[in-house]
């Protein structure tokens, strides 16, 4: 890859583990990601703290999450704590391989259980080149996404300049589609699956994937490529599977 080339990746962990808990996983995950080696990683349900399983599962590990998975690969990363409850709590991250220089989270949530929220980070590329992230996680129910898809679109016009490069990715549990007018029409989006191949990809559920909820949004970036990984592997690791893209900033 050239400097102004970088790779991203977007992942609902399950909190590290896979379909109905079934198997404690983040071990696996953390190195299917060093093996692919994104540049940046957009992460949901990414488990801070949980009491009662860091003692009753012995490979638990000692740090947060985002902690374990970044230490070998990713210098900076941030998380978000947006679900709060009695065990432990849990929410949104971003792990990078440069500078964030200034970062925001919004919870979309009015439940204090449910990881719904807007993290915003800004990072310098090589070349001080200024990029916009974005990691989402939506509701489960249309009505609230639509709520949540105002909000973000209102935030992302009052905070990011139309002139700086964005990318935005997560959950956005939208399988009917709703989420198009609001990425494209109001805020000017395309979205890397649709845009590469024709369709947004298909990530839930791992087992047999036919629902479109996992999606990477962008402007001011052009794609290379998209990539999706529905491997083997992958189906044994979360209940969802990870797309990524590869990027291009174009000459200032």
């Amino acid at each position: 890859m050239t400097d102004r080339t970088f790779k991203i990746l977007t992942y609902n962990i399950h909190k590290g583990f896979s379909t109905a808990n079934r198997r404690f996983t983040l071990f696996a995950i953390r190195e299917a990601l060093e093996e692919i080696d994104p540049d940046v990683i957009f992460l949901q349900e990414l488990q801070g703290e949980h009491h009662m399983r860091s003692r009753k599962i012995e490979s638990w590990p000692l740090k947060p999450q985002g902690d374990f998975l970044a230490e070998n690969r990713w210098p900076f990363s941030l998380y978000a704590k947006n679900a709060v409850y009695k065990k432990g709590h849990h929410g949104n991250g971003i792990l990078c391989k440069y500078p964030i220089v200034s970062w925001h989270n919004q919870n979309l949530s009015k439940a204090t259980f449910a990881s719904r929220s807007f993290l915003h980070a800004k990072i310098i590329l090589p070349g001080q080149v200024t990029l916009n992230l974005v990691c989402v996680h939506l509701g489960l129910f249309e009505a609230e996404r639509e709520t949540q898809l105002g909000v973000i679109a209102e935030m992302i016009e009052q905070t990011i300049p139309h002139d700086e490069p964005l990318i935005m990715a997560g959950d956005f549990n939208d399988w009917r589609k709703r989420a198009i007018d609001h990425m494209k029409i109001d805020l000017g989006l395309k979205e890397a699956f649709q845009n590469y191949s024709g369709q947004h990809a298909r990530t839930f559920p791992v087992w047999r994937p036919t629902l479109q909820v996992d999606r990477i949004y962008y402007r001011g970036v052009n794609l290379q490529e998209a990539l999706s990984f529905s491997n083997r592997r992958w189906r044994k690791l979360s209940d969802h599977l990870p797309i990524g893209a590869v990027f291009n900033c174009p000459p200032e």
